[in-house]
């Protein structure tokens, strides 16, 4: 492995999402062990539905990556419009925490072709679609992101595969019962991990019933707060 090493606490406390890549390659060695440990997370009855379809170098890898980038692009197009971002909302300073997410997000859309490696997190049905099979999912996906960074990459995960997931399917032969349940990108990032900034944790936990307030719930000394109210 050719990434160092960071302490779990520590990686738990400060795994951005991570949109902006170099050209770095991830060698195989540490896609490797990225991967080995995202399959340690649970599942359901220890079933181990999750299938990891790695998009690198390769042709079709390049196609499916176009395929990709179109989605992005149309999806955060209408996101920007929807939610107000950048030159649809001028009365935005430019130094804001909002403009300065779109300005990552234009970034990120733009050069997805460009991103090292996506990975299309998938699910092996054994049922019939259910609204809870992500829980047999997702903990690998924050297993794959908690495993990237702690080598020195950055992801960030997404759904706007299924904008073009009928071509996916049918390009990388995926199989009818197979469920494309995420996508994550991953490379080196251009910029860098950090504390995240996050709610007051007093604000998110509730002690005993719905809406009471755990005293006990206190953010540790030095923790920063989002100052983005949506």
């Amino acid at each position: 492995m050719t990434g160092s090493r960071t302490g779990l606490l520590e990686v738990l406390a400060t795994t951005r999402a991570i949109r902006r890549y170099t050209d770095e390659p991830i060698p195989v060695d540490d896609l490797a062990a990225i991967l080995w440990h995202a399959s340690r997370a649970p599942s359901g009855s220890n079933r181990q539905p999750v299938r990891y379809l790695v998009l690198r170098e390769g042709p079709a890898a390049s196609e499916a990556k176009a395929l990709l980038g179109q989605a992005f692009r149309q999806g955060w197009a209408a996101k920007r419009r929807a939610d107000g971002y950048g030159a649809d909302a001028p009365s935005t300073p430019a130094d804001s925490p909002k403009a300065r997410m779109a300005a990552t997000m234009q970034h990120y859309v733009d050069h997805l072709e460009a991103v090292p490696v996506v990975v299309l997190v998938c699910m092996q049905r054994y049922r019939e679609p259910s609204p809870y099979e992500g829980a047999s999912v997702y903990p690998a996906c924050q297993n794959l992101l908690l495993a990237a960074r702690a080598l020195g990459y950055g992801g960030a995960l997404t759904m706007w595969h299924t904008m073009v997931e009928a071509q996916l399917r049918e390009l990388l032969g995926v199989p009818d019962g197979v469920a494309l349940s995420a996508c994550i990108t991953l490379g080196r990032p251009a910029g860098h991990h950090g504390p995240v900034r996050r709610r007051p944790l007093g604000d998110v936990v509730f002690d005993d019933r719905w809406g009471e307030t755990a005293p006990w719930a206190l953010d540790p000394p030095g923790a920063e707060h989002t100052a983005w109210k949506r």
